[in-house]
């Protein structure tokens, strides 16, 4: 699979790079950025997946996320793909609304039209560009983490619970956390997925782990100031959920915080240390 560079900057030793393809899962071009560390020639370094929220690129972590430093210390490869295709003939919402279409993903496989031909995030996130990553970077496959924010808290967390033994560990910032009972999910699960409820479960993190998705922890970060707190994030859902499965969940509530970069870039480097621990065994 062929890869353009779309830029290269050094950075702590390492290499942040900015990358462009033709997606065959998309049909689109598609962006994503690639931080690799300082490493001895050979080595092959643990992987951290970054899912983006809603309204964004790849671009807001690797401008605001403030991962670098961390990630050259502790060896971390760290890869933050878009939240959604785009392009000519890529459908939007019709009313151009931030939270569907494009920058709104929702890192699902669309059924339905007009969506279906190019909304296809669940399989680029976990097949092509995975594939991509180890053919260009170098990656151990074998040690893999994922984490995000908001929606994309909600595709880490998803994405995690459906493939427990690909991701060592888990984690998100303010993820989204049962979208079948709060409004974003609510208008973007049916208008992806359409009337098959079923459908929405899988892409439900409190409704796969009630049908028996299991992983033996969970780490998230929730600012008690975030504006989004109380009607569309409800992290006290996925703690019940969680208690009931007997599955390890640390949910730290950071008063003052709110949805924000400030907050994500703050605790950032707790999410890596915490990651980089069950990378190399330690967790």
């Amino acid at each position: 699979m062929s890869l353009e560079t779309v830029s290269s900057n050094l950075s702590f030793g390492g290499v942040q790079g900015v990358y462009k393809h033709a997606s065959s899962a998309t049909g689109t071009d598609m962006t994503f950025s690639v931080y690799v560390p300082p490493h001895d020639a050979g080595a092959k370094l643990p992987v951290v997946w970054y899912l983006s929220g809603l309204t964004c690129t790849h671009a807001n972590v690797t401008e605001k996320g403030e991962y670098r430093r961390a990630c050259a210390e502790l060896g971390l490869i760290f890869v933050a793909p878009d939240t959604s295709p785009r392009g000519e003939g890529v459908a939007d919402d019709p009313e151009g609304a931030y939270d569907f279409g494009l920058g709104a993903g929702f890192y699902v496989d669309a059924t339905q039209p007009p969506f279906a031909p190019h909304y296809r995030m669940w399989s680029y996130v976990t097949e092509e560009l995975p594939a991509l990553i180890a053919e260009h970077f170098p990656v151990d496959m074998g040690a893999q983490a994922i984490t995000g924010h908001s929606m994309g808290g909600h595709g880490a967390l998803t994405i995690g619970l459906t493939f427990p033994d690909r991701f060592r560990s888990i984690s998100a910032f303010a993820p989204i956390v049962a979208p079948g009972q709060v409004p974003w999910g609510r208008k973007a699960l049916p208008g992806y997925l359409g009337d098959d409820q079923a459908a929405w479960r899988r892409h439900d993190a409190v409704a796969l782990i009630e049908d028996g998705a299991r992983v033996k922890e969970l780490l998230v970060d929730q600012g008690e100031a975030d504006g989004f707190l109380a009607e569309q994030l409800k992290p006290s859902l996925l703690a019940a959920a969680c208690a009931d499965a007997g599955i390890d969940l640390t949910l730290t509530m950071r008063p003052g915080y709110d949805h924000s970069y400030y907050f994500i870039s703050t605790f950032m480097e707790d999410h890596l240390r915490w990651h980089a621990a069950r990378l190399r065994g330690r967790g």
